[in-house]
């Protein structure tokens, strides 16, 4: 039931008439969760609250940095430091009060996925690495869950809605996550920050048109957008026979990576579980897989370097008998490293936050860049 100030928050959306009252009553009962509350969780948050959707969920293990403001508008600069989740609830309950919100702080593995997914309506994409992208999309094809995909980079991105029961998945298109070094991150490569915004706002777009059941939502077809030369296309894109969505649930047996599931070993290790695990020399390994010039500037312990695009010719060089801990700048090459390694038979742990995060929280001493 909308109380008076509701009706008056949502005077302009009410009057379209695929809306109306029974439409704005059918976002207040809405309840999406968003992974990541960066650059494209940012633009989907914000709008979904403006529009009255009942509860949101934000999944996101990461706090606030400065070289995030320019483009993930959820935060300011008095949330640097701040749990991402926890400054994005305080962002949206000051834009709308009549929304709940509901944080995890912690980063979202298939295998947590599917415990929290059963209790949404519609799941929002916004993470930025592939891992956190195929845990989301074989919960979501497990537990029939639709779920509205998008992603970024330099000036250019895209938005699909996959999940719907007659609709393809992302394996459909992506069967298998690519090999590391073979794709490039946001942190290496960079994005104009107003691109997420364009493209965040397209799937809250979407994921409003899945929840009120009203217009053409993006069901096999992938709009691609190159904002660098205002250009736009729609790739058709069909439900492949031999995928798992189509053979029914998706298992670690039917073509889920086991890289998602986090039964056998836990996918990130937290920098203080390091700090105490390098007290017990020969347990494991630690790979470094940044560049030669970033190896120069910093190390954790006494690393193996492997640069990220060496590592499909290294394998030989790794011990398959030891754990392997992997890390990075930031934490974010690490995890599909990590992926990748778990995916080819090793045991691979990503250190979260990266060397950056160690310096911060660990161990001073080492050069911060």
């Amino acid at each position: 039931m909308l109380t008076a100030a509701e009706l008056s928050r949502y005077e302009r959306q009410l009057v379209l008439p695929e809306i109306g009252l029974g439409g704005q009553e059918r976002l207040q009962r809405a309840k999406v969760l968003i992974v990541g509350a960066g650059g494209l969780g940012s633009p989907v948050a914000l709008y979904l609250a403006a529009a009255g959707v009942g509860v949101i969920g934000i999944v996101d293990n990461d706090s606030v940095e400065i070289s995030n403001l320019h483009r993930q508008i959820l935060h300011g600069t008095p949330d640097i430091g701040r749990e991402k989740a926890a400054s994005g609830a305080d962002a949206l309950q000051r834009l709308n009060p009549h929304v709940r919100v509901q944080t995890f702080h912690e980063r979202l593995t298939r295998t947590r996925a599917e415990s929290l997914f059963p209790e949404y309506d519609v799941v929002v994409d916004g993470s930025d690495n592939y891992a956190t992208r195929y845990a989301i999309n074989d919960a979501c094809a497990k537990l029939r869950k639709v779920w509205v995909y998008g992603s970024v980079e330099r000036f250019s991105g895209q938005v699909s809605v996959f999940g719907t029961p007659t609709g393809p998945c992302y394996r459909c298109v992506f069967p298998d996550p690519p090999a590391p070094g073979s794709t490039s991150s946001c942190e290496e490569i960079g994005v104009l920050g107003a691109v997420p915004g364009v493209i965040g706002s397209l799937q809250a777009v979407e994921t409003l048109k899945v929840i009120l059941g009203v217009g053409e939502p993006l069901v096999g077809r992938l709009l691609q957008l190159d904002l660098g030369s205002a250009n736009f296309r729609i790739i058709h894109i069909e439900r492949r026979a031999d995928c798992a969505c189509s053979m029914g649930a998706v298992t670690s047996d039917n073509g889920a990576s086991r890289a998602d599931d986090d039964t056998e070993v836990a996918p990130d290790i937290e920098p203080g579980e390091l700090a105490r695990r390098l007290q017990e020399p020969g347990s494991f390994q630690l790979l470094d897989i940044r560049e030669p010039w970033e190896w120069s500037l910093a190390q954790i312990g006494k690393p193996q370097l492997v640069a990220m695009n060496e590592l499909p010719t290294a394998l030989e060089s790794l011990d398959r008998a030891r754990e392997l801990i992997v890390y990075c700048h930031h934490g974010v090459r690490s995890v599909v490293a990590a992926e990748w390694l778990r995916a080819n038979g090793f045991r691979a742990r990503s250190l979260a936050g990266g060397i950056d995060r160690w310096s911060r929280e660990i161990d001073p001493s080492v050069r911060r860049y």
